[in-house]
């Protein structure tokens, strides 16, 4: 267990944290919240020792292991994918030469009875079971099953890591840390630069990894099928919940209720006080009770209401210049870079005021498509825009295409032409840049700052046709929830390129897949297209693997009879079919269930989002701990079942 003793940190005369005290235990699932500066990537850097407090301490068991995921890290290039990953593992080698040191040791040793040998066998029994916990005999299989998890193909183990983005080599330096199997898992944003699937196999993974793990992300989605806690930095002081984020709002909701109930009865009385005070203060008669009331005054102590930041990102899309009626078009679409083929054969069609995600693995051509509608990479095939069609483009490096040497104003100024320059600082106060804000240097600004400044430039100029690549990375859950209603606002086209399961649920009704050179067209929200994928409950997520169905079951049961049945007499067969027969009808019977408590927890998910009311919002958040229970219960079930079918049909 890790302790925090009453930990400050202070920057000049700024005080980041004052006399912070919490514990993080052994298994604990920790959701770091707070608005952006509230200290949450200083607290990680603090507890795994990259910052030292200014007062207080963080204890840390003795031989306790940190694996810390920062946002930003230089990365060597020396070594293929399989070499950098198989670093993870120098403290197999390392134990495993230890191990055999002390083995050897063993067998010549004699002194059975004293304290020296008995600490002798306890640091052999303990280097033993850490060296079988680390998984020292199938570490090369780990490493498969990890790399795949996050999205790579076996092609890619022996490709130097220089022909990596930065974002394919974040995932390395994850694969290393999760590998290593230390005793706390640190992760500052982790989904930035990962698909869906590779999140939802993180989240499995961190579900059932046996340390604790404490994780800062804005993808609302991962901090509620990831934590069971949340700790919220508030002013220097923070808050702990037993609960996940979505819960955690709720019960925050109501602590500020309180405060502000109890701020209110204190201001009464004072304000009674006061003019009690005021109306007696020259009554000789009075002066005993009025030099009490000064005292009760001097004595009391101010109620404070925590500030949950007020300020509100407030975007509107200019109205849609009218187009016609298909916005964009293609057919027998193909693209390959070399011999890579990204793309091939593809037809397409969004047609006017459609909102469209496209969404796939990394790699699979979601953002090459959108480029090839911008006309900025040649292609074969037809792609043809409707009439009118005028696009405004979001792309993912946005941000960091802007100049880090003008300032906040001047980002703007250069791009804004007539009416509009006269209310630049206007427009920039609604995007939560204000005072000395404007006039900063891009260089300086945070991830989510650039950002927010990229999307003002996409709104100096009306469109009827939105793509947004990736527009809500290193945006924190409120903007991004604000960004999410201006698009569904928005009265012209919308394409958005994301990974962000909560900001597509409810904002879009098609999807395009993109997979293995395909776009396949899905009807309906996110959560019914991972449904349909069975990727998400059912964790058919690594890589090549096949969705588990009824289908494939019955095929290869039918496989299996085939070849045991020469062995069965008829007696034998009849009942072998029997069984297995009733453990398919089961499994069905189970996924079908699965399925309808999915839809369930999905509705009741999206009516807590909607919800104003603390009774009925607590009367939600029992019926999802109720469902989500359940689904556990119906998913250890089908595992269940499956194993047996499994162990059944299973031919020696």
């Amino acid at each position: 267990m890790i302790a925090i003793n009453n930990l400050s940190v202070a920057f000049g005369g700024f005080k980041l944290f004052d006399s912070l005290q919490f514990n993080v235990g052994d298994k604990d699932r920790i959701g770091l919240t707070g608005k952006n500066g509230a200290g949450k990537s200083t607290m990680l850097k603090v507890i795994c020792g990259l910052q030292a407090p200014t007062e207080g301490s963080v204890t840390i068991p003795k031989g306790y292991r940190i694996g810390y995921l920062p946002q930003h890290m230089t990365y060597g290039d020396s070594k293929t994918v399989i070499e950098e990953t198989e670093t993870a593992f120098e403290e197999i080698k390392q134990l495993q030469a230890e191990v055999d040191k002390l083995n050897a040791e063993l067998a010549e040793r004699t002194d059975y009875e004293t304290d020296s040998y008995m600490k002798f066998l306890t640091e052999l029994s303990d280097k033993t079971e850490r060296l079988a916990m680390v998984g020292a005999d199938n570490y090369m299989g780990e490493i498969e099953t990890t790399l795949k998890g996050l999205g790579f193909e076996r092609k890619d183990f022996t490709r130097p890591t220089r022909e990596f983005s930065g974002g394919w080599r974040m995932r390395i330096e994850l694969a290393k840390i999760l590998l290593s199997h230390p005793d706390i898992i640190l992760l500052d944003e982790p989904t930035n630069h990962l698909d869906i699937e590779s999140i939802q196999w993180l989240e499995d993974f961190l579900k059932e990894y046996s340390g604790a793990v404490v994780v800062i992300s804005h993808d609302r989605a991962f901090l509620d099928n990831v934590t069971t806690r949340t700790i919220e930095i508030v002013l220097g002081k923070i808050y702990d919940y037993k609960a996940n984020y979505s819960k955690y709002l709720v019960l925050r909701q109501e602590r500020f209720e309180q405060q502000m109930n109890a701020y209110k009865n204190q201001q009464k009385m004072i304000e009674d006080t006061e003019k009690f005070i005021e109306r007696f203060r020259y009554k000789a008669t009075k002066s005993v009770q009025v030099q009490s009331r000064i005292k009760q005054l001097e004595k009391i102590e101010r109620i404070q209401i925590d500030d949950f930041d007020k300020s509100a990102l407030n975007i509107k899309f200019p109205p849609a210049p009218h187009s016609g009626v298909i916005t964009v078009r293609g057919k027998k679409v193909s693209k390959a870079f070399g011999d890579h083929v990204v793309l091939q054969d593809v037809d397409f069609e969004i047609e006017r005021g459609e909102k469209v995600a496209f969404v796939g693995r990394n790699g699979e051509g979601k953002t090459t498509m959108a480029r090839m509608i911008m006309r900025e990479l040649e292609h074969s095939g037809e792609i043809v825009l409707g009439h009118a069609v005028k696009i405004g483009y979001f792309a993912q490096n946005q941000a960091d295409l802007l100049n880090p040497e003008d300032t906040v104003f001047d980002t703007i100024d250069r791009v804004a032409v007539g009416d509009i320059r006269t209310k630049i600082r206007d427009i920039l106060g609604a995007f939560m840049f204000s005072g000395e804000d404007i006039d900063k240097k891009v260089g300086v600004l945070s991830g989510g700052e650039r950002t927010r400044l990229a999307m003002i430039r996409l709104l100096l100029e009306p469109v009827n046709f939105l793509i947004l690549d990736e527009p809500t990375n290193h945006l924190d859950i409120r903007s991004k929830e604000i960004l999410k209603q201006a698009i569904k606002d928005f009265d012209g086209t919308a394409v958005v390129v994301s990974h962000d399961r909560e900001f597509l649920d409810g904002l879009v009704n098609k999807m395009y897949e993109f997979r293995g050179g395909k776009m396949k067209l899905h009807l309906g929200g996110i959560y019914d297209f991972l449904r349909e994928r069975k990727m998400e409950s059912l964790r058919e997520l690594e890589a090549g693997r096949k969705s588990t169905t009824s289908a494939s079951v019955e095929r290869k049961t039918e496989q299996k009879k085939t070849a045991s049945a020469p062995q069965m007499s008829y007696e034998q067969k009849k009942d072998y079919d029997r069984k297995v027969n009733k453990l398919s009808k089961s499994i069905k019977e189970k996924e079908s269930m699965i399925a309808e408590t999915e839809a369930l927890i999905a509705d009741i998910e999206k009516q807590m989002n909607e919800c104003s009311d603390n009774k009925r919002a607590t009367e939600l958040s029992e019926r999802h701990a109720s469902a989500d229970m359940k689904l556990g219960e119906l998913m250890e079930q089908w595992t269940a079942l499956q194993e047996e079918l499994e162990e059944l049909t299973k031919v020696d």
